[in-house]
């Protein structure tokens, strides 16, 4: 296994993620997490794995110097044009996430690395890096493709015989992940580096919902209910992805 990029999918990533109600709860729970979070004054901020920098535009809208680094062209030219469309400014860097500490000067006040994990050959190799890439009075948030999630939908669809088989990976050509991370065993990866201070599920109920429910759902209602119960000890686990605000040890 290796890391995969997204050369070849950048405009189906972009249209299935991000063209409807599941990117829209997305953005707002990860949004309403950063600014409840972060202090009111200007952050040198980090997205490594930009893709195609949808919450690196929002913080650059509010203030904040932002580097993008994204190892997929396609992506990276995207985030390009979304910024030149809504007249923000940034540094954009094509490199993988191993090639960072060798140009990048100085650490950064904020670094995000969502919906990275999942898609790395080793994901706990990259925890050092983003601690060295961090100020010491900085923030790490880290968004990830929940494990924990991709087996109880599983369950409710009957699928016993790949959780079984602990079949868990997408297919090749799928936008399925291809490592889905384990909350606690990821806990325990990062215990060296990082303190968890915040967590939150991202769409904790909005993907168990029978499609004619979704249908009938008004994006206003889902935001609000997912903003609302996205830290309910019941339900964050659920969530399709799961964010985590870190600061470092």
């Amino acid at each position: 296994m290796s890391d995969r990029h997204f050369d070849e999918l950048a405009t189906r990533f972009a249209e299935k993620i991000y063209g409807g109600a599941k990117g829209a709860i997305r953005l707002a729970v990860l949004q309403a997490d950063l600014a409840e979070a972060l202090p009111d004054r200007p952050l040198r901020v980090l997205d490594v794995g930009a893709g195609l920098g949808h919450m690196s535009l929002w913080l650059a809208q509010r203030g904040h110097q932002i580097t993008l680094a994204e190892p997929a062209a396609p992506m990276l030219e995207g985030a390009r044009q979304r910024f030149a469309e809504a007249g923000q400014s940034a540094t954009f860097i094509q490199a993988p996430w191993q090639e960072l500490l060798g140009q990048l000067q100085e650490p950064f006040d904020l670094v995000l690395c969502h919906a990275v994990l999942e898609w790395l050959a080793e994901p706990a190799a990259i925890l050092p890096v983003l601690h060295q890439l961090t100020a010491k009075n900085g923030w790490l948030s880290l968004a990830f493709y929940n494990k924990d999630a991709l087996i109880y939908r599983n369950l409710l669809k009957g699928h016993f015989r790949k959780l079984r088989k602990e079949h868990f990976a997408g297919e090749k050509q799928s936008l399925t992940p291809q490592q889905p991370v384990d909350p606690r065993e990821l806990a325990t990866q990062l215990a060296a580096y990082w303190q968890v201070e915040g967590r939150s599920g991202v769409r904790v109920f909005h993907d168990y919902m029978p499609q004619q429910f979704q249908a009938k759902a008004e994006l206003i209602d889902l935001l609000e209910m997912e903003l609302a119960h996205r830290r309910h000890p019941s339900f964050e686990g659920l969530g399709r992805y799961l964010h985590w605000i870190c600061r470092p040890r």
